[in-house]
């Protein structure tokens, strides 16, 4: 996998910053598999009404290892 749209590079004290992007960078990177995140507990309620609901989400996040950062 192939990141163009990178914002900041890093090199032995020198720092490039990018406005919004720096010109030219690339980080190659191996995709290690998806893996879920912590569940979010959505309740919703009306008082008064008998009305609940209570739902839970878990993100999926997919897990990258950075092979080579070049600019």
């Amino acid at each position: 996998m192939e990141l163009d749209r990178v914002l900041l590079v890093a090199d032995d004290g020198k720092v490039k910053v990018g406005r919004p992007i720096v010109r030219g960078a690339k980080v190659i990177a191996t995709s290690l598999g998806e893996r879920k995140g912590k569940k979010v507990i959505v309740f919703k309620y009306k008082p008064k009404a008998r009305y609940r609901r209570k739902r839970g989400h878990r993100q999926i996040y997919t897990r990258l290892a950075i092979r080579e950062i070049s600019c």
